[in-house]
């Protein structure tokens, strides 16, 4: 349950940026069989080092804002490139254990939730680095070593919105309630209209609550699942989405924020389970997201 406030410079050197980071999260959405073959078609050298490219949405933001360091960019141009040579390797090797990946989802959470790399960017351009990884693990999980079962597919379906709406009504009364109660919510009444609504929900939707869902849901629930069961890995996977939102909005544990997002957590799980889609568990958390910005922030 976050909302971001960056507001993207319409620059026309970050514009450019902003379409090369949102291309492979894109395709991998919307055509993903056609970019996975894409990208399986070319030689091996290249299939791990194509992701190196991921390093130039960085240059084009930092050398137009002054804030370019060698040190960052070979961060964003080599850590693509070694999480693409493990999974093309685990699958060269046909490895049947999926530790790299939970490794490789360790470091990308980690990466996220402390911002180990948010000071690369100008401050209100920060939503790149979360954009760079998503590429960063869609490029792996996608192409090199897909894994199966993600639900991965923003081509959403009537049920996507049913389901996702459906969890969203039944989450809402419990949050208010524990939300109001322990004065982490607070009502704004007032109509923001519905351009307002609309751009609110559709930002949150495509670079809040997909790339979430696809890293704690598509994945994270994913791969629990084949050791934990559903209920464990449901439970589990919420639990570690209330945790990775300890220090947002505050500069302490912010153990409020914890609870109602694992809470949150737990109806987000059941609406990709119902059908093992991010669509549906997006429609959800973007949602409920909105309503909390717009609303009872």
């Amino acid at each position: 349950m976050k909302q971001n406030d960056s507001v993207l410079s319409v620059e026309p050197v970050v514009v450019m940026a902003g379409v090369m980071a949102l291309v492979p999260y894109l395709a991998a959405a919307f055509a993903p069989r056609w970019a996975a073959g894409c990208v399986r078609s070319l030689p091996s050298w290249a299939q791990i080092g194509l992701p190196s490219l991921l390093g130039l949405p960085y240059v084009l933001v930092t050398l137009g804002a002054g804030n370019f360091a060698w040190g960052w960019l070979a961060v964003y141009g080599l850590m693509p490139v070694a999480i693409a040579g493990v999974l093309w390797t685990a699958n060269r090797v046909q490895w049947q254990t999926r530790w790299p990946e939970l490794l490789i989802l360790l470091a990308l959470g980690l990466a996220v939730d402390l911002r180990w790399q948010e000071g690369a960017w100008p401050a209100h351009l920060n939503v790149f680095n979360k954009i760079l990884l998503l590429d960063a693990g869609v490029y792996g999980f996608v192409a090199l070593r897909p894994l199966e079962g993600t639900g991965f597919d923003l081509r959403l379906r009537p049920m996507d919105v049913v389901i996702g709406l459906r969890e969203m009504v039944i989450y809402t009364p419990l949050a208010l309630a524990l939300g109001l109660s322990l004065g982490f919510l607070h009502l704004h009444l007032g109509w923001p209209g519905l351009a307002a609504l609309g751009e609110a929900w559709i930002f949150t939707f495509f670079f809040i609550a997909v790339p979430e869902e696809l890293f704690f849901r598509g994945w994270m629930q994913n791969l629990l699942e084949r050791w934990m069961g559903r209920w464990a890995a449901l439970g589990a996977t919420a639990i570690l989405f209330g945790l990775a939102h300890f220090n947002k909005r505050a500069a302490y544990f912010n153990w409020r924020y914890v609870l109602l997002a694992a809470i949150a957590g737990v109806f987000y799980g059941r609406a990709w389970r119902a059908e093992r889609r991010v669509g549906a568990s997006a429609v959800t958390h973007a949602t409920v997201d909105s309503i909390w910005s717009l609303w009872l922030r």
